[in-house]
């Protein structure tokens, strides 16, 4: 049997491979798990770089897992957003945000073929090998480098322009939060740059704009509607860091309801803001039911 605490301190980085990869904090907590298994299977001495061995195993799975997943993300009922990850705001001593792992970013990365996606991630944000991920999807090392090329053409055209600034962004989910718990119109308008596309994600299990909204004006009432419909007795509003930058988590004690607000923000106002309220994508922490958005 392989050595078990080589695996521990390789944990998060796969946890890290396998998110980027699909999207779904689901899919990579059983991409880790499956992982494991197979490793604990190894024979003792087996993998030679045990890194390099975990790498290549645990993007295989979810290579394998984009397949099915894009067929369902197919027939997804209106925008299909990643599933969030939450954690405590962010350090003060950290200036500039986590782009792989951003909503904006990964959402681009859904427009991707599964070995574009594959060989995009491995490479230009975990820096393995071309030979490496040759041997994960299947295709020679040449073919490998014009995947990963074509890909990053893509993202650079199609990611939105964003800050990576630490505190314009958090000075922006602020204002928004301000502006939006005091029924401030005007200063939703203000924050709100002229272009702001609002994506939901109900996944047809809750009530969810199907379409985005677009327009500061549209988007401002939106999310003034949205807000009234709140009981400011039970539902809390924290700042939160949401895939790597700040970000809003709604909770309602009292029907479990929750909702994750993920912002892009660019010259100091807010370009996208992307709403996860599908209860299957925020089971992991801890929220279920629904509202319209």
């Amino acid at each position: 049997m392989a050595e078990l605490t080589l695996f521990e301190q390789h944990r998060d980085r796969l946890w890290g491979i396998a998110y980027r990869i699909t999207g779904s904090v689901a899919d990579a907590d059983d991409a880790v798990q499956e992982a494991w298994l197979r490793w604990q299977g190894l024979p003792d001495g087996e993998a030679r770089d045990p890194r390099a061995y975990l790498t290549t195993v645990i993007s295989r799975i979810c290579y394998d897992q984009l397949g099915s997943a894009r067929a369902r993300r197919e027939a997804y009922v209106g925008p299909w957003l990643p599933e969030p990850v939450i954690s405590e705001d962010g350090p003060e001593d950290r200036v500039t945000l986590d782009e792989s792992v951003g909503m904006a970013m990964l959402t681009v990365l859904e427009r991707l073929t599964p070995a574009e996606r594959t060989a995009f991630i491995l490479h230009d944000v975990f820096a393995v090998p071309f030979t490496e991920i040759a041997a994960v999807v299947g295709r020679t090392p040449d073919s490998v480098r014009q995947l990963a090329s074509r890909a990053r053409r893509r993202v650079r055209a199609e990611a939105p322009r964003r800050s990576v600034d630490r505190g314009e962004h958090r000075r922006a989910v602020d204002a928004f939060l301000t502006a939006v718990a005091g029924g401030d119109f005007e200063g939703l308008l203000e924050i709100l740059d002229p272009d702001v596309v609002w994506r939901s994600d109900g996944g047809g299990k809750v009530m969810a704009a199907r379409l985005p909204v677009l327009g500061n004006e549209k988007v401002a009432r939106f999310a003034q509607r949205l807000m009234r419909g709140f009981d400011p007795k039970t539902v809390q509003v924290l700042v939160r860091e949401v895939n790597g930058a700040p970000g809003l988590v709604l909770a309602d004690a009292a029907s479990a309801w929750g909702a994750v607000f993920a912002f892009t923000v660019d010259g100091g106002r807010i370009t996208e803001i992307d709403v996860v309220i599908n209860p299957d994508k925020l089971r992991h922490l801890g929220f279920g039911g629904g509202t319209e958005t």
